[in-house]
């Protein structure tokens, strides 16, 4: 399995934009699944953002149209470009890793804090 590192939180004002990275300390090629989670104060944690090792993507109803996912394998990165962002995504934001299988495992960045704020 592999080490996540999240960076590019920070604070932006209501309807700003922000790009989250996650860098792997391996390689993220056969890893099914890369995907970004947020928890916010007293909430649960809930996907965001998700992205096959074959490019298949899926989004929470609520960010789709302004929130993109990406991946980029030669450099064991994958990023999470927000627009139009709104006080209530205010939360840390969790970079994931899921791989399937026998040998499955699961790896979970520290999270970055994203605060929408005027």
């Amino acid at each position: 399995q592999v080490q996540l590192v999240e960076s590019g939180g920070g604070s932006v004002q209501p309807g700003g934009s922000l790009t989250l990275s996650c860098a792997a300390s391996g390689s993220i090629a056969r890893v099914n699944i890369m995907g970004w989670y947020r928890q916010a104060p007293g909430k649960g944690r809930e996907l965001v953002a998700a992205i096959s090792n074959v490019g298949t993507t899926n989004y929470a109803d609520s960010v789709k149209g302004r929130f993109t996912i990406s991946r980029d394998n030669a450099r064991n990165t994958v990023y999470l470009q927000m627009n139009s962002l709104n006080a209530e995504e205010t939360a840390v934001y969790i970079c994931n890793a899921d791989q399937f299988g026998v040998t499955s495992w699961n790896s979970w960045g520290q999270g970055t804090q994203v605060t929408v704020s005027s």
